[in-house]
């Protein structure tokens, strides 16, 4: 995988990565979007759950949970 496919579902605990764009289309965008998770934003990988799914993070002071899946459609850099 090259570094600009880089997505949130990769970056390690402890780490803070910045929203280069998201990908997918209607509810699902719309949902990572309406949680405050847009371009330029910096989003901070507090945990994973034990079996990997979801993966808690803080956007905007927030802390969110977000599923793999979502998290493979935000693109980081």
């Amino acid at each position: 995988m090259a570094e600009q496919d880089k997505t949130l579902r990769d970056i390690p605990v402890g780490e803070t990565a910045t929203v280069r764009r998201l990908v997918g289309e209607g509810a699902v965008k719309r949902r990572i979007m309406d949680m405050g998770i847009t371009k330029g934003t910096d989003v901070y990988v507090r945990k994973v759950a034990p079996l990997g799914d979801p993966i808690e993070v803080t956007v905007r002071g927030f802390e969110l949970s977000l599923r793999k899946d979502e998290a493979q459609n935000v693109l980081v850099v």
